[in-house]
């Protein structure tokens, strides 16, 4: 792998990550409703979901998964289904104090981190970009390993700026916003996350 392809990769990976999609609407929704450090540890969680497919793209078995429409549409709507039930959660949930939200407590955490990981563990489009973009930039005459591991390594420090960036924003936005208005930012996070929701629903598998 040259170095213009890497900077190729790390060129295209930031312009696919700065494009809001379920990953940068759940991270946006956890911040809003929960502060800075909530939405970085959901972005660890969604970091953890794209190693899963490096994974998996390395050993081949994203290639089989692909293959399969059903499991591809099982994948999908399962993904859709999930987000659209945790916008419609937060469109119903009472509203909590901003303190409250703010300190989530260990099984608080441990559930955003997983929430975060499911989300972007059903992301169709999460495989088919590890699947059809990643081997653009591999060099098959060089050690593929070793590549992956340097693709992974870049994709995984450029999506977490990027994802902290957002949750950054969100989080400013929480902090300016007074109690009156904390059911409005409930509402815009979980609408952010039924709009994810649908764009995977209506996603296409080509």
């Amino acid at each position: 792998m040259t170095l213009q392809s890497w900077l190729l990769f790390c060129l295209t990976e930031i312009v696919l990550c700065i494009s809001p999609g379920p990953a940068v609407l759940f991270v946006v929704s956890t911040a809003l409703r929960r502060g800075f450090r909530p939405g970085t540890l959901a972005a660890t969680g969604i970091l953890a979901g794209n190693t899963f497919y490096f994974m998996l793209s390395a050993t081949g078995i994203a290639t089989l998964l692909l293959a399969s429409h059903r499991l591809f549409a099982i994948l999908k709507w399962g993904g859709a289904a999930y987000l659209l039930w945790l916008g419609l959660r937060m469109l119903m949930a009472r509203v909590p104090a901003p303190e409250a939200s703010a300190d989530q407590g260990a099984q608080g955490r441990q559930l955003t981190f997983l929430r975060a990981f499911i989300t972007q563990a059903a992301n169709p489009k999460a495989l088919v970009f590890f699947i059809a973009l990643l081997p653009q930039f591999i060099n098959p005459g060089d050690s593929v390993p070793r590549q992956i591991l340097i693709l992974g390594l870049s994709s995984v420090a450029i999506e977490f700026s990027v994802l902290s960036a957002y949750a950054a924003m969100a989080a400013r936005a929480r902090a300016l916003t007074t109690r009156r208005f904390a059911g409005s930012l409930e509402r815009i996070g979980g609408s952010c996350l039924i709009i994810a929701g649908a764009r995977l629903a209506w996603s296409r598998h080509d």
